[in-house]
């Protein structure tokens, strides 16, 4: 009787440390998508480009299509990267995540200047548009969001990294980043799947009649507007956000001097509004972080497009034509 006391409170036992362990992994799950935010709101708001001018019936298959691929990104590729880089090379996270804020620095700053220089830019759908070929165009849509969604997943899968510490043991970094990379993916495409929807659902409102048809039409005149509002939310938050990661990268190798610019002046204002200090202290960082970022991401963009794509173009080419020439 007493071996079986003793086995029951050793079962209790493990089922607490069971409960603590995943207490800790909710928690940290938690903070690490709340620090990768401006890279999920900014997945969220590309995203329903890509189903725009399908047939209703095609927009959730493609959404699901997309959110798939996002799946695998997360799930198969990057997380045995990122495990393997906190086992071997944790020296890397931070270059690396100064690597990525960058990139979202660029990819905010282009979105402002062809907004304010409005001009035709060349995509990959071209061809697939020019065929007519409905099935052929999706194909290649949902081929480009996925690639996009591999940097933008790269990029949340190192920031949860980075917030997890070092000496927990590999199974919780990997039951992390597991927690993280489907919650965020769900998260965020079926956010996208009920705006894609939205317009369809608000449709059917109307042919309902009465009052349900006044909330259908403002739901129609509403989405058109809020697309907007989103896109704007996302690239502010991708610069804001990219800045932040480069600022902090620069703190840890040594040129504190923005960063601590940034924090004084923020204390500062959070002292004038002291039961604002909260709100205060975030808004004044992101506003300081967003201009860094949207600074260095104009640098880039000459960089990018005179230097970067030309080489990446003369390598694919390189490649493309040894290929042709070993089948041939």
């Amino acid at each position: 009787m007493s071996g079986l006391i003793a086995l029951l409170d050793d079962v209790a036992g493990i089922a607490k440390v069971a409960a603590a362990s995943i207490d800790d992994v909710a928690g940290q799950a938690a903070k690490a998508g709340a620090k990768a935010a401006g890279a999920v709101i900014d997945d969220a708001a590309v995203t329903p480009k890509y189903v725009d001018g399908f047939d209703a019936s095609r927009e959730v298959p493609i959404v699901w299509r997309i959110a798939k691929g996002s799946i695998f990104n997360k799930i198969i590729i990057l997380l045995p990267v990122a495990l393997l880089l906190s086992q071997f090379a944790p020296w890397l996270i931070s270059p690396l995540l100064m690597i990525g804020g960058a990139y979202l620095c660029f990819e905010g700053a282009e979105k402002v200047w062809h907004a304010m220089y409005p001009h035709e830019d060349a995509h990959p759908e071209e061809d697939a548009e020019k065929s007519g070929d409905p099935a052929r165009l999706e194909e290649s849509k949902v081929k480009g969001a996925i690639k996009t969604d591999f940097i933008l997943s790269a990029e949340i899968m190192t920031i949860a990294l980075s917030t997890i510490p070092a000496e927990d043991p590999w199974w919780m970094k990997a039951v992390i980043l597991l927690v993280v990379g489907v919650a965020i993916t769900f998260a965020v495409y079926g956010f996208v799947a009920l705006i894609v929807k939205a317009d369809d659902f608000g449709m059917h409102l109307v042919r309902r009649g009465g009052i349900r048809a006044t909330i259908g039409r403002g739901i129609v005149k509403t989405m058109p507007g809020f697309m907007r509002v989103l896109t704007i939310i996302g690239t502010a938050a991708m610069i804001w956000v990219g800045g932040n990661i480069v600022l902090h990268g620069l703190a840890e190798l040594g040129l504190t001097a923005p960063y601590d610019a940034i924090h004084h002046r923020a204390e500062t204002a959070a002292n004038l509004i002291s039961r604002l200090a909260g709100l205060v202290t975030w808004a004044v960082t992101a506003f300081f972080d967003g201009i860094f970022g949207l600074a260095l991401g104009l640098v880039l963009i000459p960089v990018a497009t005179k230097v970067i794509n030309p080489l990446m173009t003369a390598i694919t080419g390189l490649f493309g034509r040894q290929k042709r020439a070993s089948e041939g």
